[in-house]
């Protein structure tokens, strides 16, 4: 046999096993439909960012999108779910840090271990959090904040917060260590019912992602007085950070990406983070996700990985630096 002839049968050959590592929705056979899990209730940060891209990829995959909310625990029950769910690359779920890099060091028997139950599939954004004040907390700053506290409040205040043992709830601590305020942490089932109890003034004050805030700081309901990072956000460029006020080790910045269950085809992987990478590279994605106080960037599944690794990392130091329990 010729080695042209060798080569004709060679391509042949990789050419015919080509279908068989594409993921089944490629081939327009197996599922019809991706879900896509999401851990907080319906109308907040997380959910608005999975229903604009569940519509992009809904045009981008040419399959029927949906997202799932599966609140509770801060992302627990949801990522119980993807691990239960089918490695065929019908299920993925979107998520960010917490649920990710914390829930699992913070509480006893999380039910799951990402680096061995998850793979990642891509990863579209980054993001901070921020102290916000409800409208009738008579602050119009962070100083103002702390003063208020202190000097009309007894020195105690609550703080709500998105989940319990997540970011905010560190930060609360340290806040108020930092100031000398006994400041008490209120968890909530995601940021949707906290922004409600802080519209109504039932709680002053409220710690979760710029996202969750940015429409009610825009529309004067709601006052945005610090964020984390280490820089101060395009969509709040009047808000100064934690660390212009003082307090530093914040800097890291939590990521939004999506996870399959251990086990899905890589090419299922690939395929998908490729129709990711196109949806958040069209400008009108763009300046939605910007908008809500996203900084946007694409990475690939090896990418976030690694972003998942190192902000693990920072937070296994901040962690067991606050002496916290695991519960």
């Amino acid at each position: 046999m010729t080695v042209t002839r060798r080569r004709l049968l060679a391509r042949a050959a990789a050419a015919s096993a080509l279908p068989a590592l594409l993921p089944a929705w490629a081939q327009g056979a197996g599922p019809k439909t991706l879900r896509i899990l999401v851990g907080f209730p319906p109308g907040g940060g997380t959910d608005v960012v999975a229903r604009l891209l569940a519509d992009k990829l809904r045009e981008q995959l040419g399959m029927t999108v949906v997202v799932e909310n599966r609140p509770g625990a801060g992302g627990q029950i949801a990522a119980l779910a993807l691990k239960a769910a089918p490695t065929d690359g019908s299920v993925l779920f979107l998520t960010h840090d917490h649920t990710i890099s914390i829930l699992p060091q913070v509480v006893k028997n999380a039910g799951f271990d990402p680096a061995r139950d998850f793979v990642s599939a891509g990863g579209f954004a980054t993001f901070v959090n921020g102290l916000a004040l409800s409208p009738g907390t008579p602050a119009a700053s962070f100083a103002e904040f702390v003063d208020w506290v202190k000097n009309k409040q007894g020195g105690k205040s609550a703080v709500g917060i998105p989940a319990p043992a997540s970011t905010p709830e560190f930060l609360v601590k340290l806040l108020g260590q930092r100031y000398g305020l006994d400041l008490v942490s209120a968890p909530y089932r995601g940021s949707a019912p906290m922004i409600g109890d802080m519209l109504g003034n039932q709680i002053p004050a409220g710690i979760g992602s710029v996202q969750d805030f940015i429409e009610h700081h825009r529309a004067g309901k709601l006052r945005v007085v610090a964020v984390l990072g280490g820089q101060r956000q395009a969509a709040l460029p009047q808000v100064p950070t934690f660390a212009e006020l003082g307090l530093a080790g914040f800097e890291d910045t939590p990521y939004y990406g999506f996870y399959a269950p251990a086990g899905t085809p890589p090419a299922a992987l690939a395929h998908f983070a490729d129709a990711l990478a196109q949806v958040v590279a069209q400008p009108g994605v763009r300046e939605q996700l910007a908008a809500m106080g996203l900084t946007v960037g694409f990475m690939a599944p090896a990418q976030l990985a690694e972003r998942e690794r190192a902000y693990t990392r920072v937070w296994t130091r901040i962690i067991q630096t606050s002496g916290f329990v695991p519960q």
